[in-house]
């Protein structure tokens, strides 16, 4: 490859060397990514749209900066790595919920994404490590890499948690036995920028199911710690880390790696990517087939006329209770209340869907309705009040099981 000019030598050290304390970061900055866009989705209210603006702004304008600096800093570069693994996250939300695309087409779209990210980088400069990225180009395809891990992390976190009804704490159990796996290979002699890779991208749903898992409310299989109190203990976690590196300088790339391009296994390596690919795209769909047909057959076992949808009494109650709140001009509690809607759904969703997926589509689309006014920026008592009235009605229609009403009364029977 030539001698390096002094310029490039310098911009080596932006990127830390893989430490301990890379994937201590690494992790802490994915629950973060999945709690801080919940925070500043529900409760400030900004909504999905209003939170992707402002992330993405936050991002463009840190890795201006990021790009500009001529060494590794670590606070800017861990910054660049928080806002893109929250704006990753963003991007699969907005996906699923504003556009109505399925985790399983957001995980595949991603995925391959990705794989073409990776392609483009190795045919253009012939590797993909770290270590070598001294150059603009291979900057910029480092940072577009590390963001569609974030996205095809979050989607296929959300879909093994949500979609096939996991849950946070088995899909975290989940992947950390396959890090587990990727670390035993590479200590087998598994190429370590492979390992380096997929290990990064599994990173992302074991911080997500972590966090998930550290902020849900109890109920829903959680810790009940909420959004906000979990998003402040990991960025203050972060802090602590990056000033350590910052006085330590422990993460530091001192030498320059000028020939990392030059692989004189290539031939090994492109093997092992094609087995380790094989590897995962089979045991993942076979993991998904498996599940899904699980789901199907619990589905058929439950589908009754009278109650498409299994019981929905639950769900009927969070929404008459923050009706109820709203009639009386609490609207911060209401939002808070529909939060808990929103996390019993997301359980849910694997069981029901199956059972009928018309009607789950109905009162999906009626509880987005809901969770849409409620937590408007500019909330409007009537709206809230007409879309829970609506989602209410929903509910009703779908549970028509026939129930004898009990009136109240303080008379004891003789």
């Amino acid at each position: 490859m030539g001698k390096m000019n002094a310029s490039e030598n310098r911009m080596l050290s932006k990127v830390p060397e893989v430490t301990i304390y890379f994937w201590v970061i690494k992790v802490l900055c994915t629950t973060v990514g999945e709690t801080a866009s919940d925070f500043l989705n529900v409760n400030l209210g900004f909504g999905l749209t209003g939170t992707s603006i402002v992330m993405g702004a936050l991002l463009l304008i840190t890795l201006f900066f990021q790009f500009r600096a001529r060494m590794y800093i670590p606070n800017i570069y861990w910054l660049s790595v928080v806002l893109i693994s929250i704006f990753g996250t963003l991007i699969t939300d907005n996906l699923t919920d504003i556009m109505g695309v399925p985790l399983e087409g957001s995980t595949i779209v991603f995925s391959v994404a990705l794989a073409l990210t990776f392609f483009l980088w190795y045919l253009k400069e012939g590797t993909l490590s770290i270590h070598s990225i001294f150059t603009r180009k291979r900057e910029l395809f480092y940072w577009l890499a590390i963001l569609f891990t974030f996205a095809l992390g979050t989607a296929a976190g959300d879909l093994m948690a949500e979609s096939l009804g996991l849950g946070y704490l088995v899909t975290g159990i989940i992947v950390c036995v396959a890090i587990a796996v990727i670390m035993i290979s590479w200590r087998f002699k598994l190429d370590a920028v492979l390992a380096f890779w997929i290990a990064y991208i599994l990173t992302r749903p074991l911080g997500a199911s972590l966090g998930d898992y550290l902020s849900q409310a109890q109920s829903n299989g959680g810790l009940g710690l909420g959004a906000s109190i979990t998003s402040a203990v990991f960025i203050l976690a972060i802090l602590s880390v990056v000033v350590f590196l910052t006085i330590t300088k422990r993460d530091l790339i001192s030498i320059p790696s000028i020939n990392v391009a030059i692989n004189k296994k290539r031939l090994a390596v492109a093997w092992q990517v094609v087995v380790v690919l094989s590897v995962i795209i089979v045991s993942a769909g076979a993991g998904y087939h498996w599940r899904h047909n699980q789901l199907q057959a619990q589905a058929i076992a439950t589908t009754s006329q009278a109650a498409p949808l299994g019981d929905l009494s639950a769900f009927r109650q969070i929404a008459e209770d923050t009706l109820a709140l709203v009639r009386n001009g609490n609207l911060t509690e209401a939002k808070s209340r529909i939060r808990d809607l929103e996390s019993a759904w997301d359980i849910v969703e694997a069981r029901m869907k199956p059972m009928n997926p018309e009607k789950w589509t109905s009162l999906d689309h009626s509880i987005d309705l809901a969770l849409k006014k409620l937590r408007s920026i500019h909330q409007d008592a009537a709206a809230c009040n007409t879309s829970l009235e609506s989602l209410i009605g929903v509910i009703k229609t779908l549970d028509n099981r026939n129930q004898v009403e009990i009136p109240k009364t303080n008379n004891r029977p003789d």
